[in-house]
Formats: structure tokens, C-alpha cells, sequence
């Protein structure tokens, strides 16, 4: 794991949330796109070397609106850039975290994506994040 990559964070407008942290961190969003295969909305803010991920669901069973129904606004998971991401998949499993995906997946802002069970994390959900090489 090189660095935290980016904290995600559900909210349930993203439009209104994005003012809330164009106001606090001074600068607007970078980047927004639409996650078809989670069923997600995101906007990307930078601060610093870090990133803050908004999560607005886009359908009613996506695990975005299952965590704000269960849980409300706020911390959604914590993301971890790595180099190789099947070579960390396996590593954590061999350390007997569980894995929420067996392959990797295409996910927002350039990456292949896999997610640590929160059960495993203490509760968090960890996300692992490879940047796409093209």
C-alpha cells in the first residue's frame, strides 16, 4: 500500500454536497463521471497530495443508497493506491482479510478497484486502487 489514495464519502446530493467542499477546501471538483456498474455519481476534490470521493447513488439498490438508508451521510470507505493490485488482492488474502471481489474492477477516476470486507478492517471498508496503464 503506497499512500491513501482518497476517502469516500456518501451523500445524498451531490450537487449540494459539492458546494458544501468547493466552499470548504477551496476548489471545485476535477473530475465527476457516472459508475454505471455501482450505480453511483461521483465527484473528485483534491487537497494537497489527497482526494475526497462524493458518492451519490443513482438507483435505489445501489450499495451507495444502502449505506445512507443503514447508516446516513458520511464516511463510505478509504481507499489505498497500490502498484499491483492481484499481487495485493492475494497478499491480503493470505493474511485473512476477506475480499468483497475476486477480481479486480473497472471503478471511477482511472482505476481498477477491489474492496476489503469491512468485517476484516475493523469495521472500514478499504477499497484498493491501481491506476489503469493504457
Amino acid at each position: 500500500m503506497e499512500k491513501i489514495e482518497h476517502i469516500g464519502i456518501a451523500v445524498k446530493n451531490i450537487l449540494e454536497a459539492n458546494k458544501v467542499y468547493e466552499a470548504l477546501l477551496g476548489n471545485a471538483p476535477y473530475k465527476s463521471e457516472k459508475v454505471e456498474s455501482e450505480g453511483v455519481e461521483t465527484s473528485f476534490f483534491r487537497s494537497g497530495e489527497s482526494k475526497i470521493e462524493l458518492l451519490e447513488a443513482t438507483n435505489p439498490e445501489s450499495p451507495i443508497a444502502k449505506f445512507i438508508e443503514k447508516r446516513g451521510e458520511g464516511i463510505h470507505h478509504i481507499a489505498f493506491a497500490v502498484d499491483d493490485i492481484k499481487s495485493e488482492m492475494e497478499r491480503l488474502k493470505k493474511e485473512g482479510f476477506i475480499l468483497l471481489n475476486e477480481t479486480p474492477k473497472k471503478g471511477a477516476d482511472n482505476k481498477l478497484v477491489a474492496f476489503l470486507h469491512p468485517k476484516s478492517a475493523n469495521g472500514v471498508l478499504v477499497e484498493l486502487c491501481q491506476e489503469i496503464k493504457e
